[in-house]
């Protein structure tokens, strides 16, 4: 399992990879995050499910150009020149490789399960994007209704999403939204963890960023959160139920785990 998260906001694009890789009983750590294209005109792919599907549909993916070719105008440093181009040729491989392979790994007991988020902004792209690709080879497109995508285990960072997040959310705020969706993924989740990969794509100044976070340098931001969850949930209000509920000299306490910074 995995969790890749990506956003998109007025302000730009946001991207999160946990690096975890689980086999059986085996724990490992990898790079889920591959950046494509050079110069001004790059992509991100972000994958889950079996990894030699993965890699296997990578490769036959049309590879970037030899560095020399960025000299010209620049818009030569990817073979795409939309981001729904790399998406409808990302499918594609999926369906070849799907149907060179998935015999072979579903007799295995093994599912054929790769789902792929793609976002950026290539040379002939009004604005940048994402791309949700299926394991069928069909995708869809990021809207500003629901300003994100996630593949993996979605299930527990989605809410904190759903309630926070907005097309017009600043990238900083979609930054720190981003986080804690991994953290209530990792938390809930024993095959999504540390490190995390991040990127962001400023609308500003169209530049990529990159930044790759390991548990023990997020300490201060995980004690941090854990404390604002439990004061609000001591401050909330409750008289719609706790004189029905609880004796008169109820107290609500709220309990942190032994370890308050997990």
């Amino acid at each position: 399992m995995t969790y890749c998260l990506a956003i998109r906001v007025a302000e730009g694009l946001v991207a999160l990879a946990d690096g975890r890789v689980t086999s059986g009983s085996q724990v490992g750590v990898t790079r889920k995050l591959t950046m494509r294209g050079r110069g001004g005109h790059r992509y991100f792919v972000m994958t889950s499910g079996l990894r030699s599907v993965r890699d296997k549909v990578m490769s036959y993916l049309p590879a970037d150009p030899p560095a020399g070719a960025e000299a010209g105008d620049g818009d030569t440093a990817s073979p795409f020149r939309r981001l729904a181009d790399v998406a409808q040729a990302l499918g594609e491989q999926v369906r070849r490789v799907a149907g060179e392979d998935r015999e072979t790994l579903e007799a295995a007991q093994l599912p054929f399960n790769l789902h792929a988020l793609v976002g950026g902004r290539l040379a002939d792209d009004p604005a940048p994007s994402v791309f949700l690709v299926y394991p069928e080879g069909n995708w869809i497109e990021i809207d500003e209704r629901q300003p994100y995508l996630s593949i993996g285990a979605t299930a527990y960072g989605k809410p904190i999403l759903d309630r926070g997040l907005s097309y017009d959310t600043p990238l900083r705020s979609a930054l720190k939204l981003a986080y804690l969706s991994f953290d209530s993924s990792r938390f809930s989740s024993a095959d999504v963890g540390f490190p995390i990969d991040l990127a962001t794509l400023s609308s500003a100044d169209g530049s990529w960023r990159f930044a790759q976070l390991d548990y023990d340098e997020l300490v201060e931001q995980r004690q941090w959160w854990n404390r604002q969850l439990r004061a609000l949930a001591q401050d909330l209000p409750d008289d719609i139920w706790a004189h029905r509920l609880t004796p008169a000299s109820a107290h609500l306490t709220v309990v942190g785990r032994p370890e308050d910074g997990r």
